[in-house]
């Protein structure tokens, strides 16, 4: 599907200008990193769900050091993208614990804390997902993929970015014929416990803070030091994640 196509599709479900630039944007980019699953081909996925194309965000509670969110039925894409774009506008003076109800799906999470990093910010985002992940020793889906994405800004003006989802694939592979459903276990193998703690952790953090429906939780924060140039000097040309 080309991003003209796209742009034409989510019109026609009636999504606004804005909305789509944002939405088009998002797939452009997740494709380019080759997270092709998260791409453009999430369109034929988004026109499955049920969705008000007119919900916006709210802002419910705003403190200096914490936020509440509601996503009031807005695709989490866009939920996301307002409280980026509200952090970037109004930063914290040391740090911001920004909560977001009801956000879901959260795409590429790397894409939105590296949005945070290249406006100077440390950030760490997770998001809750529909329960996928089995137990690594078998059984029903007990939680879901429950990615986790940390930016760190950087003085040479490349910021590192880790992504990682706590699945062996994501469900934008299977979505997108790459993987198998049962490839959809913990990352790990035999050592696959840990990636299944992790994603339990995860998915209680937020829906402790969040509430029991789908939802994403930021900390945000103006930085001490600049640590990676010194880390990409020791690695030599070696990559560092999000490169």
């Amino acid at each position: 599907m080309t991003s003209e196509e796209a742009r034409t599709r989510l019109a026609e479900r009636g999504f606004d200008r804005d909305a789509v630039a944002v939405l088009v944007a998002h797939f452009e980019d997740a494709d380019r990193r080759g997270k092709t699953g998260h791409g453009l081909s999430r369109i034929a996925w988004l026109e499955s769900l049920v969705v008000d194309p007119t919900a916006r965000p709210v802002l419910l509670e705003s403190e200096e050091g914490f936020e509440r969110w509601d996503g009031q039925g807005a695709l989490g894409y866009l939920v996301l993208d307002e409280i980026v774009r509200a952090t970037l506008g109004d930063p914290p003076e040391r740090a911001r614990v920004v909560v977001a109800r009801r956000c879901f799906p959260t795409g590429v999470l790397g894409y939105w804390v590296r949005r945070l990093a290249d406006g100077g910010l440390v950030a760490a985002l997770t998001a809750t997902s529909p329960r996928r992940l089995p137990h690594p020793g078998g059984g029903p889906a007990l939680t879901g993929t429950n990615p986790l994405a940390i930016a760190i800004p950087s003085g040479d003006g490349t910021p590192v970015v880790a992504d990682v989802s706590m699945g062996a694939v994501t469900h934008g592979d299977v979505l997108a014929g790459a993987a198998a459903a049962e490839e959809l276990v913990p990352f790990g193998g035999e050592q696959a416990y840990k990636a299944f703690a992790l994603a339990i952790g995860l998915e209680l953090l937020v829906s402790a803070l969040a509430g029991p429906e789908h939802g994403a939780v930021l900390v945000v924060a103006r930085p001490e030091h600049d640590p990676v140039p010194a880390l990409r000097e020791l690695a030599a040309g070696r990559r560092l994640p999000g490169g």
